[in-house]
């Protein structure tokens, strides 16, 4: 079923008619989720499209409306911030707004310290707000970070190298939002920071899936009374070229001198001929003008062709999720009622 996006301020607020629950607005059954795209500006609208594909591709026979939200202290450029003015949501209309499920994107960090970034006090406002007003919180990559480290206190571990590229991961639990899942499978990541999986377990997560030499892929926090909180340190809403165009913006930085090393080549995304050639771009970077070296890299990748390994696992996850989303929904829809007769 095909999820509609709410994208107008006038119909986001609690009781309007994008956001019914019930009546000549929609079913019941209806879910109400909202994504809050804290993305750079050049990514926003193809998140609001990742997002969008994958839970229509999830939904099925469940009916979704995905509110677009941006949150506050988020730095934007001029052109950026008058299409989040247009097109979603600010935080606040969220608290007002009786939503099921939230899903929270990251950014680029701008200071060492996650604590240290300008929207941290909202970021955490928020955070508080969906324990005990969502039924469950999916906190994606970055976000995920930023969550457990108010949380726990733990801290995100910079590696050696940047974990880019489609990983082999492998299902470490039968949590039901992993459900149906194959043992083994592939999944994006793209990140230079990790979460260690003995701290997480320590402090009461349960990992649900692994990657191969990138460690923790997803893991949940499943507290009685509070929202299920999804973490994902992978990206299972990347669409095949999405890795490339990343990697294409680090190239650049580095051609640009914002990066001081060549970045290293996305796992399984190449084909042999594809890196070698790479790596004959790579040898001849220096001595090239940067329009000739990018001229060349994107005739490179637009003949690249990135199977999507990971489309049908991410579905299943999502799946899972929406369907947790709509049993809590209907279990609280019961409750209100058998609360209601008992009254009569």
């Amino acid at each position: 079923m095909p999820v509609l996006v709410c994208s107008e301020i006038e119909q986001a607020s609690a009781g309007g008619g994008c956001l019914g629950s019930g009546g000549a607005d929609g079913p019941s059954t209806e879910l109400v989720i909202a994504l809050l795209n804290n993305m750079p500006d050049a990514a926003l609208q193809a998140t609001e499209r990742q997002f969008h594909q994958l839970l229509s591709a999830a939904s099925g026979g469940i009916s979704v409306r995905l509110l677009l939200c941006r949150m506050p202290s988020v730095p934007r450029s001029e052109a950026a911030e008058a299409y989040l003015r247009r097109s979603y949501v600010g935080m606040d209309s969220v608290f007002e707004t009786e939503v099921d499920g939230l899903i929270v994107t990251g950014r680029e960090p701008l200071t060492a310290d996650l604590r240290d970034e300008p929207y941290w006090d909202s970021f955490i406002r928020l955070l508080e707000w969906s324990r005990e007003n969502t039924a469950s919180t999916i906190w994606s990559c970055l976000a995920a970070h930023a969550a457990v480290l108010h949380l726990n206190g733990i801290q995100r571990v910079r590696g050696e190298h940047k974990h880019c590229g489609v990983f082999d991961c492998s299902r470490t639990s039968d949590h039901r939002l992993v459900a149906h899942l194959p043992r083994r499978f592939r999944m994006p990541h793209s990140r230079w920071n990790g979460l260690p999986a003995d701290e997480l377990t320590r402090s009461g997560y349960e990992v649900l899936t692994l990657a191969a030499d990138a460690g923790v892929d997803c893991f949940v926090r499943d507290e009685t009374g509070e929202s299920l909180f999804l973490f994902f340190q992978g990206h299972p809403e990347y669409q095949p070229d999405t890795l490339l165009l990343e990697y294409r913006r680090d190239l650049l930085r580095y051609l640009r001198g914002e990066a001081a090393a060549w970045p290293g080549t996305p796992r399984g995304i190449l084909a042999s001929r594809e890196e070698a050639a790479l790596q004959d771009i790579r040898s001849e970077a220096r001595r090239l003008p940067e329009e000739e070296t990018l001229a060349r890299l994107s005739e490179l990748f637009s003949g690249a062709a990135v199977e999507d390994g990971w489309h049908v696992t991410a579905k299943m996850i999502y799946r899972n999720w929406l369907e947790y989303l709509l049993a809590q929904k209907e279990r609280r829809a019961a409750g209100r009622e058998a609360a209601a007769a008992a009254c009569l």
